[in-house]
């Protein structure tokens, strides 16, 4: 029987940087400590919300070791080793499996286009490689990519293979792939947006952006959905669409981010191709944090 890496929010973190050429240890420990006080669940380092597709392999090794550390078995750590290149999927999950992580999240292979046949060879290798539990990253508006729901179940016979990060925004692959797999097999909203009707049809949580600002607002509404509260849990789902939706106004992690420096949390930089956001939408950010009260 296979255990969920963790049940209710999950942040996707941001990666504060600097400068252009190196990572911000002490503001990401001062993010860690709000998300820590702030009662989530889990969190995941070098994703997609994290610009790891712009970090070197050593800054990503030293980002996912510097969060191993400063958790310290406090919530889950899950460390994003994804890539369209099989083998260096493995690496970056074997050395990320060495530094503590507790669980490896991947994304579908983006740019090559596998076949279904060829997402399930993938995976296979990745998990064959590894014994820490692995998360399948769906998003196919990033990488041109779907998966099917009998792909999942082919995956989920897997016992490395423990469940999917289901960002591609169809309810109805949701329905199916619960459907299809086993109970045991984990499902995960990726979008904020559809926390709650997601774990309506069984989901266990979200793996968020927005609980980067707000951690514990997230935290509580998962909480709610887990204990089938789901009246208070549309209500709270309610309340956040407005930041839900500003964050998602340009590329994510660029309105977050963006978020998080005028919060005092970070510096305002991004790695190229990621740059600041545009002024108006800055502003139109700014009116929306300050309604919520966040600034």
């Amino acid at each position: 029987m296979k255990h969920p890496v963790f049940t209710g929010s999950c942040t996707a973190l941001v990666t504060p940087f600097a400068d252009d050429r190196s990572i911000d240890f002490t503001a990401l420990r001062k993010l860690l400590d709000f998300q820590l006080e702030n009662g989530t669940d889990a969190i995941v380092v070098c994703g997609t919300t994290g610009e790891a597709a712009a970090m070197s392999y050593v800054e990503r090794m030293r980002a996912i070791e510097t969060v191993v550390r400063h958790v310290d078995s406090r919530i889950p750590v899950i460390a994003g080793t994804g890539s369209n290149n099989t083998e260096n999927a493995i690496t970056l999950s074997k050395d990320a499996a060495l530094a503590g992580v507790d669980a490896l999240l991947v994304v579908t292979p983006f740019y090559n286009k596998a076949t279904q046949t060829g997402l399930v060879r993938h995976y296979t290798a990745i998990a064959d490689a590894v014994t820490k539990p692995l998360i399948l990253y769906h998003v196919p508006s990033r990488t041109g990519v779907k998966c099917t729901a009998e792909t999942y179940a082919a995956l989920a016979k897997h016992p490395n293979i423990v469940g999917v990060k289901e960002a591609g925004g169809d309810l109805a692959l949701v329905q199916k792939t619960r459907e299809l797999c086993p109970e045991d097999f984990s499902i995960w909203s990726g979008n904020d947006d559809e926390t709650a009707p997601m774990m309506l049809f069984g989901g266990k949580g979200v793996i968020s952006v927005a609980a980067n600002i707000v951690p514990q607002e997230m935290h509580e509404l998962t909480a709610a959905c887990l204990a089938g509260d789901f009246v208070s849990a549309g209500r709270m789902q309610l309340r956040l669409r407005k930041l839900c939706e500003a964050l998602f106004w340009e590329v994510n992690p660029i309105p977050v981010k963006t978020a998080l420096a005028m919060m005092g949390h970070c510096r305002e930089v991004f790695r190229l191709p990621m740059c600041e956001m545009e002024p108006e939408n800055r502003e139109r950010l700014k009116g929306v944090l300050e309604e919520y009260g966040l600034i």
